[in-house]
């Protein structure tokens, strides 16, 4: 049942002030599209906790909701594909950022940005897995598209211990690959293991090892990389021959310090992973396998903190000062 106000976290710029509050909102306050959603759950991402700070550069236009991923049911559909009642995943795209996002207890969003939930998913699930899951899966997708195979040898994960890097590390142990992980956190060795990586190393390791070498000693076959920059150039100089690195990440730096000798010398692929455009059929195909062959053994691990809208301002410091480990699961309907 509708409600005529509902709940919201919005935030609003004052001079060169960002408040950040809980707001009842109407209908009529909602941006245009073809799908009104009742939100059950969403998440925490890095990009979430910079659109609440100024000069995050993520928010076009203020006020505004946050929240660049959602899950739901439909409660009204001008789409046939959708109709009331059906479970939905909508992520990425304008959402969150120029569209109304997550943190509000309704959304309207354009029917082309949803996905149905796949068989297989709970949508607090769905949502566990959030962005950050699903950017890892389509690099693991991308990956595998390029010809990885678990035999072929040793993948590094970087950021292992953040959204992406977790799950990253926990898909391609379930399938079967030998995984070695990266992190700058020595204290979260064990909890990476735990999710499946066979070795763990610092993060500083990865970076020394490659620098300032245009090609480096041979050590992984491939890569799933969140962090990008000065790592990510250091990366490259050790990946193996014929090798490839999936990129979807800039916490390192947007500069990209290399030369030309990891493509022309070993073949080196890199793969730049777009999770927010990436067409449709993609998308539902990426989602379908996190529903299956993907979908890591204990989800419920992922979940740093779950908060309600009340508690979602204090999680967001949480992310800017690199200290969560796995998801921060935002309950909306509670």
């Amino acid at each position: 049942m509708e409600m005529s106000q509902f709940k919201a976290l919005v935030v609003d710029k004052h001079g060169e002030d960002v408040a950040v509050e809980l707001r009842q909102l109407s209908f009529d306050d909602l941006p245009k599209g073809e799908v009104l959603i009742r939100v059950h759950y969403s998440g925490v991402n890095y990009k979430d906790s910079l659109a609440t700070i100024p000069n995050g550069n993520i928010v076009r236009n203020y006020p505004f909701v946050p929240g660049i991923d959602l899950a739901g049911v439909v409660v009204r559909s001008e789409d046939p594909r959708f109709q009331e009642g059906d479970e939905v995943i909508a992520t990425s795209y304008e959402i969150g950022v120029s569209h109304f996002g997550g943190y509000s207890e309704y959304a309207r969003i354009p029917a082309e940005w949803i996905v149905p939930l796949p068989k297989g998913l709970s949508l607090k699930e769905s949502m566990i897995i959030g962005t950050a899951g699903f950017t890892a899966a389509l690099s693991i997708y991308r990956l595998e598209q390029n010809g990885l195979k678990p035999e072929q040898g040793k993948v590094l994960v970087t950021g292992a211990t953040g959204g992406v890097g977790s799950f990253a590390v926990a898909i391609l142990s379930k399938l079967g690959y030998d995984v070695e992980a990266s992190t700058g956190k020595e204290s979260e060795h064990e909890f990476l293991k735990s999710l499946g990586a066979k070795s763990v190393i610092s993060r500083e390791e990865v970076v020394s090892a490659g620098r300032p070498k245009s090609l480096a000693k041979q050590r992984w076959i491939a890569a799933v990389d969140p962090v990008g920059g000065e790592s990510l150039a250091s990366i490259l100089s050790q990946i193996k021959l014929g090798g490839q690195v999936a990129v979807s990440g800039l916490t390192g730096g947007t500069s990209l310090p290399t030369t030309v000798y990891p493509f022309i010398l070993r073949g080196v692929d890199l793969l730049g992973i777009d999770s927010a455009y990436c067409d449709y059929e993609t998308r539902k195909e990426v989602w379908n396998r996190l529903a299956s062959d993907y979908k890591p053994d204990r989800l419920e691990d992922f979940i740093y903190k779950e908060v309600t809208l009340e508690e979602l301002p204090d999680a967001f410091p949480i992310l800017l000062k690199g200290q969560a480990k796995g998801r921060i699961l935002v309950d909306v309907i509670s």
